[in-house]
């Protein structure tokens, strides 16, 4: 062996080949930049330690190359062939390679707000499980980001599975905690390791309820003719912990936009985008009625947009 990771590519296009912006995706939403993601801002390279059904959990490398492809770089000794298909597949479930956003970007064409969204933004980084979406976005509600980090640290480094190769101690090459892993961790545990505060019993008792079979958060991960978004959202309120931002959070991280995000960050972000001091909610609901099952992506990306530095328009010569 030479030393190099095992690599694959990918294309950087949607199932109606429709681009795909990476660094858009990276820069999708803020869990993407949290255990057991990392993001280097300046190689845009995203660290992920992704599960491998069969296998050890392993930590991959995801960027552009330049020319078009995305390039996949396994960390580790190289993986047996089926083991290397397994993480691919993770890949492009992580990065939603896989869901045709060409209908978001034909209503997005005639917004002159959005239109610059049809070069390949739209993408939402998620995790590997349902039940990691569920656990993270519990892990923001009523708290400033800053506890939202030391809670999902706490969980990945202390009961998240060690990649092959990982370091010993710390976040870095271990994947998000398991149903199995959480509900073996006592109350005490979420009460002085994580500081969960009030969420810790709700961790405890959804981690519980997976592991008992009371509770399939993962197929809550299949399509809108399979699952209405009614009924989806329905199920989510249902949980521990979970309330209208929350489900319309794990909703959007599923695939599911019809509903909008509206807390205390995009509320007055929206108005500020707007020019106004202040907006209700039911203009912010009208003003993106016309994107219909999209328009909670239409909205989310309305307020994002200014994440990622854009390169400069030339100026036209004069003649």
């Amino acid at each position: 062996m030479d030393g190099r990771p095992w690599r694959a590519s990918f294309a950087l296009a949607g199932p109606a080949g429709e681009p795909v912006d990476l660094a858009r995706a990276f820069r999708s939403h803020g869990l993407a930049s949290l255990p057991p993601m990392r993001l280097d801002e300046e190689t845009d390279t995203l660290e992920a330690t992704l599960p491998v059904r069969g296998y050890a959990p392993r930590t991959v490398l995801i960027r552009a190359d330049g020319s078009g492809a995305g390039l996949a770089d396994v960390l580790g000794p190289a993986p047996e062939a089926e083991e290397g298909e397994r993480i691919l597949r993770s890949v492009r479930h992580v990065l939603r390679l896989d869901e045709d956003l060409s209908p978001f970007y034909g209503l997005a064409a005639g917004d002159p707000e959005l239109a610059w969204a049809t070069r390949g933004a739209g993408r939402m980084i998620r995790g590997a499980t349902v039940f990691e979406e569920v656990v993270k976005t519990i892990c923001t509600t009523n708290c400033a980001w800053s506890a939202t980090t030391r809670m999902i640290g706490a969980l990945v480094e202390h009961l998240g599975e060690r990649a092959v190769g990982a370091p010993r101690t710390g976040t870095l090459g271990r994947a998000f905690p398991t149903p199995e892993a959480m509900a073996r961790a006592g109350e005490d545990f979420y009460g002085d390791v994580v500081r969960a505060g009030y969420r810790g019993r709700y961790l405890l008792s959804l981690s519980r309820s997976v592991v008992e079979g009371a509770l399939d958060l993962e197929a809550l991960d299949t399509p809108a003719e399979v699952l209405p978004d009614e009924e989806l959202e329905r199920r989510l309120l249902a949980l521990p912990g979970v309330g209208p931002y929350a489900a319309a959070h794990v909703m959007m991280m599923l695939g599911r936009y019809s509903r909008l995000i509206l807390d205390s960050w995009t509320r007055p972000t929206y108005a500020r985008l707007a020019g106004k001091e202040e907006v209700s909610d039911g203009e912010i609901v009208e003003r993106f009625s016309p994107y219909g099952r999209y328009a909670g992506l239409a909205f989310w990306l309305y307020l994002t947009r200014g994440w990622i530095e854009e390169p400069e328009k030339p100026v036209p010569s004069t003649p």
